[in-house]
């Protein structure tokens, strides 16, 4: 007669032993698709964006808002504010990265802001609350007003869309912020998520390592692509922006001159 056979107590660790090898294998693997994916749908809000952006800038004889965010009084001028009109899907305010906010539970630097806190007064127009928490932030400057901030000189202001090389001009970008004021004298942050902290941060709202060494962006030319952190000092943030400085030159910037976060990222 026949018995059944059961499997030992040592070929049952084997098959143990080679699931979690299988399992270690492709779990790496299944992390990069999904952060490939993240990316992805990052790139794809981008582009939504820039319909919503040509259609503005078609409406107003190719001019940006005549602020980003100065007359928070009545809202009008707000990018976000003005551009309600132009789309319906709400979610396309959030990177998939940066979904929620720190009082969300959101992680640096993987973090939406949130203007009900840091200016909750200015956003009181701001009626729906979703309107006030997102994860891109605009060039402050493409818009279209003598509005003078600081030291940053309105004369360097862009306004309009139709000019040279436009695909080095970025218009929208993950941010730490709703807004960003670049100069091409802005260090990188000592670590990654400094822009939240800083005001008037400059590269910091901008360099951080949202998605494997780099974060998307939209340009004027409405085209949108993944940029590494390395490669933000290259494009045209203003009219006088000197691409040149010592953190672009080639052969200018020495490995140890990049924060340490930093340093093994990809050099542009």
């Amino acid at each position: 007669m026949d018995k059944k056979r059961a499997f030992t107590l040592i070929e049952l660790l084997v098959v143990i032993a080679i699931i979690a090898l299988l399992m270690s294998i492709l779990m790496p693997a299944l992390r990069r698709v999904k952060e490939q994916a993240r990316t992805v749908v990052c790139r794809s809000h981008l582009q939504q964006w820039s319909l919503c952006l040509a259609m503005y800038t078609s409406d107003y004889d190719g001019r940006f808002m005549p602020g980003i965010d100065e007359d928070w009084a009545t809202g009008q001028y707000s990018w976000i504010y003005t551009l309600i009109p132009y789309h319906k899907d709400k979610s396309i305010r959030l990177c998939p990265r940066a979904k929620r906010t720190i009082e969300e539970g959101g992680t640096l630097p993987w973090t939406a802001w949130n203007v009900s806190l840091t200016n909750p007064a200015d956003f009181s127009f701001l009626k729906d609350p979703l309107y006030k928490i997102g994860s891109y932030g605009i060039n402050w400057w493409v818009n279209d007003s003598d509005l003078v901030n600081g030291n940053h000189d309105p004369k360097n202001k862009w306004r309009r869309t139709g000019q040279k090389n436009p695909s080095g001009i970025p218009v929208l970008m993950d941010c730490g912020f709703m807004l960003v004021r670049p100069e091409p004298f802005d260090p990188p942050p000592e670590q990654d998520g400094e822009f939240l902290w800083a005001f008037g941060g400059g590269m910091r709202r901008v360099c951080t390592n949202r998605h494997n060494g780099g974060v998307n962006m939209l340009f004027m030319d409405w085209s949108s692509d993944k940029i590494g952190l390395k490669e933000l000092w290259r494009f045209k943030w203003h009219r006088a922006f000197d691409t040149s400085n010592a953190w672009t030159s080639p052969g200018a910037v020495m490995p140890q001159d990049w924060p340490e976060w930093m340093r093994n990222f990809k050099n542009y």
